[in-house]
């Protein structure tokens, strides 16, 4: 889905990005900011500071900073998509598709209406389940057999279907309706010639309601009491439910993840549950299905540490393979992947009863890298004493080491595993990824066709006007002073424009685009401002420059001095800094010009004309010393 950015500009300029983040943390007004608790990291004193002015976020204490749709993206789990559709709904604005006909945009309203209302068809259900368990003794001690407390069944919403076909029918006025069905909760089975039969599709099971990660209940997993079949039921896949992309707990667990710095992915509900109660809520679990890359891209959203708990049987080694696939296309160099194996006859809820919490976080500490599961998984049949067996280990590391991202630990383990292969790196790299071939040469030609180099592919350059080059830290700071207050740019003149629209890249492409921003869509705060340069040549250069912009003044006590100046004072200010910094530039240009002027006097009878011209200019801004004007007069 492709979403104008005119209309990302004018949805972060609609949006208060202090209220985005109130529903979060509580915030308290400190000088011209606002202050919290860190939500991305534990902290005791606030460091957390969003600017109503600048409409963005930054915490001093880790580092992260961001706009609405950001801090959406870091804190909720929601993708960009997902964070703009969320801050629209909210100010009643309707996303665009740039490349969608009306009757597409036609039916994905139609679909997101129905996503809406299966959701609240699910709730429903879901309000019902947590109000029979209250009534159903033997689900109450079920649950409490299994170590659960009142508040962990509240906290992740457990409930109970009650026995019976058609219990729902007590829920909903009519059962027939076709939402039901939809959403998963009642089965119908029609053959030929027979009356059409519905009935509920959980009955007589301890329910567990499966959220996303804005809380909206999206599916259930039941488990039988006691005996029968099958002993875990899941809803089908639905239009806002697919196994291969959710994780039960994720929602629960999704401020516990920033708290432990991982993320515990398990086998089932009662996993999550139980860990939950036993002090690691940081757990989540796949639903019935194998781990995919998709269930690795959205834990990565949350924390760059997971470590997967399995079984140590047969059945958890083999679904330690399939979360091994999901991990290598994610594992870089800054996250950390990790595989536990618990002793067959244990689940960590078990392990934790029998050897304490503590025996059970030592384990997570010492939980099996990636790295080393990997060369576990290549060498598994192989003798490595012989060459077929080496071989096969090589040839069943390879699908394994190219999903993997570039990196320093993908050039480690090619090291590895050549050594296991009793191959130098080079030749395992040639085996691997083979030079293309190149066709022989013609008569005449190449005579060595060995020796000739394929040209490098021709990337043109996208800007070419700015050559000058001025002082690096001078450019930094008028950007800084800019994309603080763009308002400024307004005031500046046609001379002060083409003096920063020339400058050498990354500091010209900068203001070229700043001023096609201003032209486009007027004034906007740095949060919106950081959205539309996603992508651009120059959007490491702005993070660079306004990571600094957020540097508070200390006092002598070493903590943050409040900003006492007003909006209008601070803007006041900028601009007096902006007009020095300006004058600067403007100054070595000129100076640079006239020394031009003076060198090609002898060869060229205007050049002269040009360095009068060029003094009076400077002359009329103030920026040349009295004697020297005197001296000229």
């Amino acid at each position: 889905m492709a979403i104008p950015q005119s209309f990302i500009q004018e949805l972060l300029a609609r949006v208060d990005v202090v209220e985005v983040v109130g529903r979060y943390v509580q915030l308290k007004k400190g000088g011209a900011n606002f202050m919290g608790l860190c939500p991305f990291h534990g902290e005791k004193s606030p460091s957390f500071s969003v600017s109503p002015a600048k409409q963005f976020f930054h915490c001093f204490g880790c580092g992260k900073n961001g706009n609405a749709i950001g801090f959406l993206m870091e804190h909720a789990g929601m993708t960009f998509v997902e964070a703009v559709k969320d801050l629209a709904q909210n100010i009643g604005m309707q996303v665009p598709e740039d490349d969608a006909s009306p009757q597409d945009r036609a039916r994905a309203a139609e679909q997101r209406q129905k996503q809406a209302t299966l959701t609240d068809v699910l709730e429903k259900a879901g309000e019902a389940y947590r109000k029979h368990l209250r009534n159903s003794p033997k689900a109450i001690e079920y649950f409490k057999g299994r170590g659960l407390s009142g508040q962990i069944a509240k906290d992740f919403g457990l409930g109970y279907a009650p026995e019976g076909w058609r219990s729902l029918a007590s829920v909903f006025p009519d059962y027939q309706d076709p939402l039901l069905a939809e959403s998963g909760l009642v089965i119908v089975n029609q053959e030929d010639g027979e009356e059409e039969k519905r009935y509920d599709r959980f009955r007589d099971r301890v329910m567990f309601p499966i959220r996303n990660v804005k809380g909206e209940c999206i599916g259930f997993g039941g488990r039988v009491l006691f005996e029968g079949t099958p002993k875990y039921l899941n809803s089908p896949e639905t239009p806002v439910f697919s196994k291969g992309r959710e994780l039960y707990g994720l929602f629960e667990a999704r401020n516990a993840l920033r708290d432990a710095g991982y993320v515990l992915v398990t086998e089932g509900y009662m996993d999550v549950v139980a860990l939950a109660q036993l002090g690691f809520p940081n757990a989540v679990a796949t639903l019935g299905t194998a781990c995919t890359t998709d269930h690795v891209q959205k834990l990565f959203r949350f924390t760059d540490n997971v470590v997967f708990s399995f079984d140590g049987d047969g059945a958890g080694r083999r679904a330690a393979r399939k979360a091994l696939d999901g991990a290598l296309p994610y594992a870089t160099d800054v996250r950390s992947v990790k595989f536990l194996f618990l002793p067959a006859e244990h689940d960590p809820d078990s392990y934790i009863r029998e050897f304490g919490k503590e025996a059970f976080a030592h384990c997570v500490t010492e939980a099996m890298p990636l790295s080393r599961f990997l060369i576990e998984v290549a060498r598994e049949g192989c003798d490595l004493h012989t060459a077929e067996g080496r071989a096969h280990m090589a040839s069943n590391a390879k699908p394994l080491w190219m999903a993997l991202p570039d990196g320093a630990l993908k050039r480690q383990l090619l090291s590895e595993i050549a050594e296991l292969a009793d191959l130098g790196n080079h030749e395992l790299q040639d085996l691997w990824m083979p030079a293309p071939a190149v066709a022989p040469a013609r008569s005449g030609e190449f005579k060595k066709a060995s020796k000739f180099k394929p040209r490098e592919p021709y990337a043109p350059k996208t800007y070419k006007r700015g050559t000058r080059l001025i002082p690096q830290g001078r450019a930094d700071h008028a950007a800084r002073v800019l994309l603080s207050h763009m308002d400024l740019w307004e005031d500046l003149s046609t001379e002060d424009h083409n003096l920063l629209c020339e400058l050498a890249p990354p500091h010209g492409p900068l203001f070229v685009w700043l001023d096609q921003q201003h032209h486009e869509h007027g004034h906007q705060a740095w949060g919106s401002l950081r959205e539309g340069l996603r992508e651009h040549e120059s959007e490491d250069l702005a993070l660079r420059v306004m990571a600094s912009a957020f540097t508070p003044l200390l006092d002598d006590e070493g903590k943050p001095m409040p900003e006492s100046l007003t909006p209008e004072q601070q803007r006041k200010e900028a601009g007096l800094e902006l007009r020095g910094i300006l004058n600067k530039i403007l100054f070595e240009s000129l100076d640079a010009q006239m020394k031009e002027a003076i060198a090609e006097a002898a060869a060229d009878p205007t050049a002269m004309q040009r360095y009068k011209a060029l003094f009076e200019r400077r002359k009329q801004l103030g920026l040349i010393p009295q004697k020297l004007v005197e001296s000229h007069d």
